[in-house]
């Protein structure tokens, strides 16, 4: 496997909780036993978003995790220190946005189109998915077609998402030269 390949974690609250104190204990503990360079949290349920969210950043800080961003909410991010914000496939009109308030920017891709549009904003990095199957997230693009995305965009940061659960699966995505993969179940 490529030793320059970016992990990066993204949080769900099916396997970290919204309970704080069970939350700390969870991510700590993925923190300490996975390697991670980027950390992304991610909760579209919780109504404690913002303590788990400020919560999130100071464990990731703690743990020098290179990039620790918010998934959505870019004024969020901002106001709480995250080093940036992982925007939505419906949130293109957000990038400048995002980057006017100085923050590392990733946007959730699905097809070739969205890529030219990611590229065209000047974003830095974009997530592809889904790489495999993967609960509710469609047809997966597969290990060809992500090899040759990474080929077409070899400027642009692209980062495999979608079904990635095994070191098999990372070992498939190194060799197509992706910047990275990103995944939920794989930290758990």
């Amino acid at each position: 496997m490529r030793e320059d390949l970016i992990s990066y974690l993204i949080t769900h609250p099916e396997y970290y909780s919204n309970d704080p104190t069970l939350f700390e204990r969870n991510l700590r503990k993925v923190l300490e036993t996975k390697k991670v360079n980027m950390a992304c949290f991610r909760d579209k349920t919780s109504l404690n978003y913002e303590e788990l969210a400020t919560l999130f950043v100071n464990i990731c800080k703690e743990f020098n995790i290179e990039r620790v961003l918010l998934n959505e909410n870019y004024q969020l991010a901002k106001k709480i220190n995250a080093h940036g914000v992982h925007l939505t496939s419906k949130q293109f009109n957000d990038i400048q946005k995002a980057k006017d308030l100085d923050l590392y920017t990733i946007i959730s891709c699905h097809n070739f189109t969205d890529i030219e549009n990611a590229q065209k904003k000047h974003i830095n990095a974009v997530t592809y998915s889904p790489i495999f199957i993967s609960p509710n997230k469609g047809e997966p693009k597969g290990i060809a077609e992500l090899r040759e995305l990474v080929r077409a965009y070899e400027d642009l940061d692209i980062i495999a998402l979608g079904g990635i659960i095994s070191k098999e699966s990372i070992e498939l995505i190194s060799k197509t030269k992706a910047y990275g993969f990103a995944s939920i179940r794989y930290f758990v």
